[in-house]
C-alpha cells in the first residue's frame, strides 16, 4: 500500500473527500516528524509507538579500499508495534 492507497481508504472509511484525507495524512506525518525531532515519542494506543534512538559512534571499514573510518553518532527513528496491531496480524 502506498500513500495514495492509504488516502483513498481513509477517505472511504471516514466518508470525507480525498483532499481532506490527504491533508489529514500529511498533518499526521508532520506531527510525528516534529515530535521526533524534539526527542519526544508518539504513542498511538492500539497501534504502536514512534521514538528516537541514539546510535553510538563506531568504526567501520570501507568495503572498496579496506580502510577504517569513523562513523559519527546519530539519531534514528524507530517504531514499536502495539499489542493490538500484533494480535490483528496473527
Amino acid at each position: 500500500m502506498n500513500k495514495q492507497d492509504l488516502i483513498e481508504q481513509i477517505a472511504q472509511a471516514a466518508e470525507v473527500s480525498k483532499s481532506a484525507a490527504e491533508r489529514a495524512v500529511d498533518a499526521l506525518v508532520v506531527a510525528v516528524k516534529t515530535s521526533l525531532k524534539k526527542g519526544d515519542s508518539v504513542t498511538l494506543a492500539g497501534f504502536g509507538s514512534f521514538y528516537v534512538r541514539t546510535r553510538e559512534a563506531r568504526t567501520g571499514r570501507n568495503p572498496r579500499t579496506g580502510a577504517t573510518l569513523s562513523i559519527a553518532a546519530t539519531r534514528v527513528p524507530k517504531f514499536r508495534a502495539g499489542k493490538a496491531l500484533k494480535d490483528a496480524i496473527n
